[in-house]
């Protein structure tokens, strides 16, 4: 038995009698409220988010009578029941006023207590799971699908426009990821909140969301702490993600190459060292005092040792991949083959040019990271001087993403130096992407992080045929230098050669 107010009395998740979507938790409340009104929306909202049994609410009149030896004790004056109500059952539910789909659930009219106590509980809760088991099972088809509820935090330093697009994004990644996205919650805040991220109001109501619309994945616009990942699981009962770790499953699923898959994986052991603190029980850590100490090395430790292992063991071969590829360069360089790395944010349609400029047949497609492994070609341009036919080696590169997570940064540094050591770039921006200009800027910030300054580049905008025509006269007056063109429709491409050829002789005449 628990006394006290909704908050204090809440079991967590993983405590419960019963857990999951298909059950009900195997708890009956009952609640206190001194008006004639129906129950209070945090009454109701626990109980949505604890899948109680049933809810008995119970209006006490102020005063009763006096017990002997003191202590008022008031009188039943008339009580409510509520209980949860499968999805399609919607003709007596009660709705809140609330930003949320509405959350099913039956709350019946006033009746005494007498009426109450003689109702049957055990077949109402039979008749409710029985329910709850079929809608289950229907949604149990396309379980392989991640259910995911996207959680956005607007902060003073964030435009409104560049907090929607980073919103949109993560859309797309956790569409490409293969998740269903249910349902956006967004909020503004000064500052993060150190331990939830969006404070404990907005994580009642993400639980809330979760457990109404039978999400099993929530996935935060921004990069969490290890501490905010365990408060918010413990608090919504629901597994929690970042955005960099969506970025990283997204990685894994595209790598194919051996070295390609090789970065990823180092890359997804250094962000999860630091966050195998509390993920189980059975890692518990070891510590000093009482009840404490035990025979041996715990679980946690045994794993975050073996973990810094496996690092070490793929940072040698990321470093062994690093120097193969040192060497192909160097035997380029010898041959005085000029070389072009396309980069640019990903989707810009990078592959897509590459296959159109030298009749390849790279993997390409309208998605978020769709190649990740460097791909190298050849390609035949007029000299810029002699107009004579020169040979260049022109490679695609991975894409850029705002806020590149560190991780993939560090992991992926040897398939960055193609990038630091071509001799020009050509910078390829998708003119149809509403967010281009912020593109062009987290692309250059990166380009700006990389240990060795890149050479000179050019700037392509992509997909031309795709927008209108005041977007298109816009960024020609604010990138007279640039090249327009449409990889996909063949359009300016040869602009495009003469320019790169242009590139390539000033690069030349300046080393």
């Amino acid at each position: 038995m628990g006394v006290g107010t909704v908050s204090q009395t809440r079991i967590p998740a993983l405590e419960l009698p019963r857990y999951g979507n298909g059950r009900l938790s195997g708890i009956r409340c009952i609640a206190t409220q001194l008006k004639s009104d129906l129950p209070r929306e945090s009454v109701l909202t626990a109980m949505a988010m604890q899948r109680l049994d049933v809810l008995a609410i119970l209006t006490l009149t102020g005063s009763g009578f006096e017990r002997r030896g003191g202590g008022g004790t008031g009188y039943v004056k008339e009580a409510y029941l509520a209980h949860l109500l499968p999805q399609g059952e919607g003709e007596n539910q009660t709705q809140l006023d609330s930003p949320l789909a509405p959350v099913p659930y039956y709350v019946s009219s006033p009746m005494s207590l007498d009426v109450l106590s003689n109702q049957d509980f055990l077949d109402l809760v039979d008749g409710l799971e029985a329910e709850f088991q079929r809608e289950f099972v229907a949604l149990d088809v396309n379980s392989d699908q991640d259910r995911v509820l996207l959680v956005g935090v607007q902060t003073d330093k964030i435009s409104t426009q560049r907090f929607e697009y980073g919103l949109a994004e993560l859309g797309r990644l956790v569409d490409t990821a293969g998740g269903i996205v249910l349902q956006t919650l967004r909020q503004k805040r000064s500052r993060p909140h150190p331990q939830t991220v969006v404070g404990e109001g907005k994580t009642q109501e993400i639980a809330l969301a979760a457990q109404t619309l039978g999400a099993t994945l929530i996935v935060f616009d921004r990069s969490l702490s290890p501490a905010q990942v365990r408060n918010l699981e413990t608090r919504i009962g629901v597994r929690v993600v970042d955005r960099t770790e969506v970025i990283l499953d997204i990685f894994a699923q595209r790598a194919q190459s051996g070295a390609g898959k090789l970065q990823v994986e180092l890359a997804q052991l250094e962000y999860s060292l630091p966050r195998l603190t509390g993920r189980g029980q059975a890692m518990s850590r070891l510590g000093g005092g009482i009840g404490t100490r035990g025979p041996g090395e715990t679980k946690l430790e045994t794993e975050r040792r073996a973990i810094q292992r496996r690092i070490a063991r793929l940072q040698q071969e990321v470093n062994q991949l690093q120097a193969h590829r040192a060497r192909l360069r160097q035997r380029r360089q010898r041959q005085e083959v000029p070389t072009l790395a396309i980069v640019g944010y990903t989707n810009a349609g990078k592959s897509t040019l590459l296959n159109v400029l030298t009749a390849s047949e790279i993997y390409a497609a309208d998605q978020l990271f769709a190649t990740l492994d460097p791909t190298s070609r050849r390609l035949t341009i007029p000299d810029a001087v002699t107009e004579e036919p020169q040979n260049i080696v022109i490679t695609d590169t991975v894409g850029f993403i705002h806020e590149l997570p560190p991780a993939l940064i560090d992991a992926f540094r040897a398939t960055l130096e193609e990038v630091t050591d071509a001799d020009v770039l050509l910078h390829l921006v998708d003119l149809s992407h509403p967010a281009w200009q912020a593109q062009i800027q987290s692309v250059m910030e990166i380009l700006t992080q990389m240990p060795i300054t890149p050479g000179p580049a050019l700037l392509a905008f992509n997909k031309i045929d795709s927008v209108d025509g005041e977007t298109l006269r816009f960024a020609q007056e604010e990138y007279p230098q640039a090249v327009f063109i449409s990889a996909a429709n063949a359009l300016g491409l040869e602009t495009l050669r003469l320019r790169m050829a242009q590139l390539i002789d000033y690069a030349n005449a300046n080393q």
